[in-house]
């Protein structure tokens, strides 16, 4: 019998845990059951695959430099990386903004809705808000402070500092090749024998998916209803259509127009190919809404099905997992002018140009984990003066959009590991016409 392929066994489990989640939310089945006995499984598969996100990145990422040995080529990698990351994620932001001014989404929402929204989600507005403030009184070059940490104890056993660990492993990388061969041996065998071990627990996290993906969803869409009215959250969420379908619009177009358009002008890889490699990672990536959770698979599948080399995909794809947020940067342009025409506002072309820089700034570095955009969103918001309070419009839908936004988040972070193994020759050849074939 034919093995089910792993994409498909991933889409079997969302799918079943969509209609557990529409069946119980309409059949009034508390929701106590699904989050003391459904979503602890969701949890275990998203922490499992967190547990191995440190170990992997600085493993990877230190034979990955040692791999290039020639600081010169290292220089060169690093600048291409971080040269394609910022002008996808300028591209992102602009068409964002195109996109959210020609639609104009907050235009359509009824003003009943709107205050209800700003009624009911106050409180969950007025702390993003706080903690955007604590953020923004550290000074403006604190970010700077931030990537080094004092304590690198600390910042290993903390997901939210995985800037911090991506430099301190370069750091530590470069610092290796100084070492003479003969002592720097035992520390690259040791390295390569943990990065084929983490491998072989990533198989193994695989396995359990489907499960992790069925109760991940589930628990997300119930406890998006609550113990309230379904009908009255379903109606809230109707009336944010417009705002959501902009997003998803915009995501869609990075995804299925911008990233093929850049492929076929960098590269020969076909992008059909280039989707069955990586889909498995961008469904983990939707379902569980974290690009660093999702790294291991995405690692997995650019080295064993997009053809990328070790040495390219250990260095581009950690650091795309903090630097590079295509669909967080494109999501907080529309969500930004959306609150403001909600509210009645008018954003100058300054203003606009203003936000395309601060999204651009504030991606780097934000922590690949559900939610985190939000506090960056509020900093962008008090900057173009638009009321932070309007945040509690885009709560409602927030945490189904974080999963479309961070599954482009990967596809991006793919396509460019794919654009710089290419332009260093290290890009497998014929890999993807076997995955045409071969559709596993």
């Amino acid at each position: 019998m034919k093995k089910i392929p792993s994409h498909i066994q991933i889409l079997i489990g969302l799918g079943l845990g969509l209609i557990f989640a529409i069946v119980s939310i309409k059949l009034g089945w508390p929701t106590s059951f699904t989050i003391n006995y459904i979503k602890p499984f969701g949890d275990v598969f998203l922490n499992s695959l967190k547990m191995i996100a440190i170990p992997l990145i600085i493993a990877s990422l230190v034979i990955g430099v040692n791999s290039i040995e020639d600081v010169t080529k290292l220089s060169r990698i690093g600048g291409k990386t971080f040269l394609i990351y910022t002008s996808t994620t300028v591209l992102a932001v602009t068409l964002g903004l195109i996109i959210v001014n020609i639609i104009k989404p907050g235009k359509v929402i009824p003003e009943q809705t709107r205050d209800k929204l700003m009624a009911l989600y106050a409180k969950e507005a007025e702390q993003s808000s706080i903690t955007a403030k604590e953020v923004k009184k550290e000074g403006p070059l604190n970010f700077l402070v931030d990537m080094i940490p004092s304590n690198l104890f600390e910042a290993l056993g903390n997901n939210l500092n995985l800037l911090q660990v991506v430099l301190v492993a370069i750091i530590f990388g470069i610092a290796l090749l100084k070492v003479s061969a003969r002592k720097r041996k035992p520390i690259i065998l040791l390295l390569e024998g943990v990065n084929d071990v983490i491998i072989e627990v990533i198989k193994f996290i695989m396995k359990l998916a489907p499960f992790g993906v069925f109760a991940l969803i589930a628990s997300l869409l119930v406890e998006l209803a609550g113990d309230g009215n379904p009908n009255e959250v379903f109606g809230i969420l109707y009336a944010l259509l417009w705002y959501a379908s902009t997003v998803v619009f915009g995501l869609a177009i990075m995804i299925f127009v911008i990233y093929p358009l850049i492929l076929k002008s960098f590269t020969k890889v076909k992008y059909l190919a280039f989707l069955k490699g990586i889909r498995p990672a961008q469904l983990l990536a939707f379902a569980t809404s974290s690009s660093s959770a999702t790294l291991p698979v995405t690692m997995e599948r650019a080295e064993k099905h997009l053809g990328v080399s070790e040495e390219i995909s250990s260095f581009v794809l950690p650091l795309g997992a903090t630097v590079n947020m295509d669909g967080t940067a494109l999501y907080q342009s529309i969500a930004i002018v959306f609150i403001a025409q909600a509210l009645g506002k008018e954003l100058s072309t300054a203003a606009q140009l203003m936000i395309i820089l601060q999204v651009v700034i504030s991606s780097v570095g934000v922590a690949g984990v559900p939610g985190v955009s939000i506090v960056t969103t509020v900093m962008i918001l008090q900057l173009t003066g638009v009321p932070v309070e309007g945040l509690a419009l885009v709560l409602a839908p927030d945490r189904i959009l974080d999963m479309c936004r961070t599954a482009t988040n990967i596809t991006g972070d793919a396509v460019v590991a794919v654009l710089v193994a290419s332009s260093e020759g290290e890009l497998e050849a014929g890999i993807h016409e076997k995955l045409l074939e071969d559709d596993t």
